[in-house]
């Protein structure tokens, strides 16, 4: 029996990023990774975190309760859905590099790393009239410095090059605006949370306080990896997710998840 995967991607990145990770996993996982509104073929689709999740939605009714697999705004984009539809159609969850609040304030130091709230914010102006220079600095950001990544960084900033930033800046601001902290305390299932140990964008910290929030949740730490650890140590992070699958998911009866048999 293949186990059904769905894999939710980054913002301003495409379902086909998960092609290498699908691959390796081979005929035992069912994996499907679909463009989210406003990327890819799905460009001309309102670009908002609640329609990525209609999407998100969708896919989980016609699967047979896949792991959800979310990196960066796909995390987001899992929480989003737990948030708004529960847990129950779901059997496993991953998130990689993402905290459920990009925002730092007083009282929360688990943002964007290295980062005020007003630079997070001021991006926003930026997107579109500076998109080839952003470009770059995403390309290059996404990876570890010394990652050799199985999908390269000007590969990476063709792909962005491709996109039409108009369409990525709504989804850029209901990701500055979203906290999702208290969705993540109410998780029931087992949960796989990523991190890079050489990422730009967040800290291990962020991870930590993610498992600790949920009894059902452990840290995968990668340590040559940045943003991106399935593309920047793919076999490491299949084979941390196969193990997730044989001794979380497998352990856990459908019937105590959501409650529903």
């Amino acid at each position: 029996m293949t186990v059904p995967v769905l894999f939710l991607h980054g913002w301003a990145m495409n379902g086909s990023l998960f092609d290498d990770a699908a691959r390796r996993l081979g005929p035992a996982f069912e994996c499907h990774a679909p463009d989210l509104p406003g990327h890819g073929s799905r460009a001309g689709e309102e670009p908002s975190l609640d329609n990525c999740a209609a999407v998100a939605r969708r896919w989980i009714e016609r699967l047979d309760r896949p792991i959800l697999v979310g990196w960066s705004m796909g995390a987001a984009v899992a929480w989003r859905y737990i948030s708004r539809h529960g847990t129950s159609c779901l059997r496993g969850l991953v998130t990689i590099d993402m905290s459920p609040k990009m925002l730092p304030d007083a009282e929360w130091d688990l943002g964007m790393s290295g980062q005020s709230a007003a630079a997070i914010l001021a991006t926003s102006d930026k997107i579109v009239p500076k998109w080839p220079v952003m470009a770059g600095g995403i390309a290059h950001n996404m990876y570890a410095r010394a990652s050799d990544p199985v999908v390269s960084r000007e590969a990476i900033e063709n792909l962005l090059l491709a996109q039409d930033p108009a369409h990525l800046r709504p989804l850029w601001d209901d990701l500055t605006a979203m906290d999702e902290r208290a969705t993540i305390a109410a998780i029931d299932i087992p949960y796989l949370v990523c991190t890079g140990a050489r990422s730009r964008l967040y800290s291990q910290d962020v991870a930590g306080w993610v498992a600790s929030q949920t009894a059902q949740a452990r840290v995968a730490c990668f340590e040559q990896s940045g943003h991106s650890p399935h593309l920047e140590e793919p076999d490491a992070f299949c084979d941390a997710f196969r193990r997730f699958v044989a001794q979380d998911v497998a352990a856990t009866p459908l019937m105590d998840q959501g409650g529903r048999p």
